[in-house]
């Protein structure tokens, strides 16, 4: 089954520079937070150094996870705001920048 991801909400912050995005992602088994990611940037058309996923919840016996990210204009201004474990679970496994 492939993950389906849809935009439930999206709220501008203009002082921030940023959209905040609630989603829903229908999957057989929790997607991992690198490929919802992926999947943010693919369907809102932005790098993936813009998108940070801010949290992420699977409803207990259910395929959905229910989740919110910000997609900031800036990835500068990401940097400053986000605070720095946020930064690092947003970041790439060292493993996978090796392979």
């Amino acid at each position: 089954m492939n993950m389906k991801l849809e935009l439930t909400s999206t709220r501008t912050n203009p002082l921030i520079g940023r959209r905040e995005v609630e989603f829903r992602v229908e999957e057989s088994s929790t997607p991992s937070r690198s490929n919802v990611k992926v999947e943010l940037a693919t369907a809102l058309r932005v790098d993936l150094d813009q998108v940070y996923v801010k949290q992420m919840g699977t409803k207990s016996g259910t395929h959905i996870t229910l989740g919110v990210a910000y997609i900031y204009d800036d990835p500068a201004v990401a940097l400053r705001v986000e605070p720095k474990h946020a930064i690092r679970r947003n970041s790439p496994k060292a493993k996978e920048e090796a392979a």
